[in-house]
């Protein structure tokens, strides 16, 4: 039982090594092993096919013969016209780029009872551990795959378009070999007319900005046979990833989209004007470089002078106040091939969301627009002391001031400065219960530095005014006037205590009680006291602080001066 049970052993052990060292199975057929399998696969191998692929090749104990990955360069072969061994033409037939399979192939379809030289022998399995890397035929084009388009698309990009766009560029294996984003700056280029490799040139026909597509490209309206000498080698489909930031033509005007007027229009902006305007910046992509809303100031400037940059002196014209328009200004019309080396980068084309605030030319008068009472028997001149309720705007409604919200009327002398100068103008002529509109220029009114938290810098004004009340003003240069003959014994009257000499107080009650009489008027709209004081210290010809009759005599026999008393 013991002999038995040792002969067993020993037989089985003897099967084991034979196995072990037994020749392999032979193949009536290539064997496929499929050991990865992308996820997708949008295309595979056909006979006709240009196939790019890397391999190891062994013999059925694992022993390495050849390998493209010593070589470090892929196996570059058409499929299925004879330039591979009749199983590997056969068995590539099927693959996905990015799948990997092994390949046993029997030497009928290999290299038979020949061999191959001193590195395959006669009558050899061969086994290829083969990972696919690139597809295309002879026949391929340009292939487009859009996978965003915005949803307005204005213009698309046609031949002799200037563009700028960010793009990835892989491999059909999905290897980078470049990436405008990993530069931070675009790719700008003509389109259509050879200063992009010919793929390039057809794929980015027809997009809109803001379109993202995928652009694949065989080899021969790539970079070739050859690559380009560095990361893309020869032979190789080419993808690129577009989005397409920005398109303009040379020959390209401003573009002007009006998005709301103003009810009335009265006026138009013409070159030399000067205006305030509100505008958002942005690049044609929606990308945001400025805006005065943030700095919570409008943008201030003379148009058609050359002062803005030449589109937007252009875009400025003819607008109305009130008015919001978009500009979209061309590069050569805006900031260049330069930019601006910030915020706007060079061929961009600029696109300003306008909201005009109001504007006026240097040779503006005051604008007056008058409705009267039935009846006016006197005017307004300059001197008169009047009395008017105003509303005050600027030329957009934004409100300024209104004297009915103190519930008293504003109340000046004509001429005497005492308002801004274009005020002093629209007042004059008016009648009492008269209303006038009065748009005031910058320059007659509080200029260039405005009046801090109240008006804005070179603002128009628009006051609308109705005249209460005026009284009549003296002549031009007087602050006193009798309204009877004078005394020959004035000195005398005015010299209460007889001691020869008036002094300030028998000067003032003098004057004061002759005014209460109604026999002389005191400019009005003026301090009473202050006019006293200074009739007395024109009279007081020594500054001694007493008037003498001498000084009185002199005073009134002055025939060419304007002589109160």
């Amino acid at each position: 039982m013991l002999r038995l049970t040792v002969q067993m052993i020993l037989l089985a052990f003897l099967v084991t090594f034979v196995a072990c060292n037994a020749p392999p199975v032979p193949l009536d057929d290539i064997v496929i092993e499929k050991t990865f399998t992308p996820e997708r696969c949008d295309r595979m191998v056909k006979s006709g096919d240009y196939v790019r692929y890397h391999y190891i090749g062994m013999f059925p104990d694992g022993k390495k013969f050849d390998s493209s990955y010593d070589r470090s360069t892929t196996y570059n072969v058409f499929v299925g016209r004879k330039q591979l061994i009749a199983g590997m033409d056969k068995a590539l037939v099927g693959m996905c780029v990015n799948e990997r399979w092994m390949i046993k192939i029997p030497p009928q379809l290999a290299y038979g009872k020949n061999g191959y030289g001193d590195i395959i022998p006669p009558d050899s399995i061969l086994h290829f551990d083969v990972l696919m890397l690139d597809i295309w035929n002879t026949e391929d084009k340009v292939q487009i795959k859009t996978y965003h388009k915005p949803e307005n698309c204005g213009r698309t990009v046609q031949v002799s378009d200037y563009v700028r766009y960010h793009y990835n560029g892989t491999l059909l294996d999905g290897t980078l070999f470049d990436s405008s984003h990993t530069r931070m700056r675009t790719y700008d280029t003509y389109v259509g007319i050879g200063w992009l490799i010919a793929g390039m040139d057809q794929g980015l026909l027809g997009m809109c900005v803001g379109e993202k597509r995928i652009i694949t490209m065989p080899p021969s309206l790539g970079y070739g046979e050859n690559g380009d000498g560095s990361d893309i080698p020869g032979q190789a489909s080419l993808v690129f990833d577009v989005v397409l930031l920005d398109l303009h033509n040379p020959k390209d005007e401003i573009t002007v989209e009006v998005q709301s007027l103003p009810e009335h229009c009265p006026r138009k902006s013409e070159v030399g004007d000067f205006m305030r305007y509100h505008y958002n910046g942005s690049l044609l992509d929606g990308t945001f470089f400025d805006s005065s809303y943030s700095r919570n100031r409008t943008y201030d400037t003379y148009i058609g002078k050359g002062y803005v940059i030449a589109g937007m002196d252009q875009g400025l014209l003819g607008v109305c106040v009130g008015e919001r328009r978009k500009i979209i200004i061309p590069p050569h019309l805006a900031y260049g091939e330069e930019g601006t080396g910030t915020k706007i980068p060079g061929s961009a084309v600029l696109v300003f969301d306008v909201h005009i605030i109001d504007f006026h030319n240097p040779s503006d008068t005051v604008e007056i627009t008058s409705v009267k009472p039935e009846k006016c028997t006197y005017s307004a001149k300059r001197g008169d002391f009047v009395k008017y309720h105003y509303n005050a705007t600027l030329m957009d409604g934004t409100y300024i001031g209104s004297t009915h919200t103190y519930g008293k009327t504003y109340d000046v002398v004509l001429g005497a400065g005492q308002v801004v100068i274009g005020m002093d103008q629209g007042l004059i002529g008016m009648c009492v219960g008269e209303k006038r509109r009065l748009v005031i220029p910058p320059h007659l009114a509080y200029g260039e530095r405005g009046v801090d938290g109240e008006v804005p810098g070179s603002a128009v004004l628009v006051f609308d005014v109705e005249l209460i009340d005026l009284e009549e003003g003296l002549p031009d240069g007087y602050m006193f006037v009798w309204n009877n003959d004078v005394s020959p014994d004035l000195f005398t009257e005015m010299d209460k205590n007889k001691d020869a000499q008036v002094d300030s107080t028998e000067f003032s009650d003098y004057i004061l009680q002759q005014v209460e009489e109604g026999k002389g008027r005191l400019a009005p709209g003026f301090d009473p006291q202050r006019i006293i004081e200074n009739m007395y210290d024109n009279q007081d010809r020594n500054k001694d602080g007493r008037i003498t009759e001498d000084e009185f005599k002199l005073k009134a026999d002055e025939a060419a001066t304007h002589d109160e008393l």
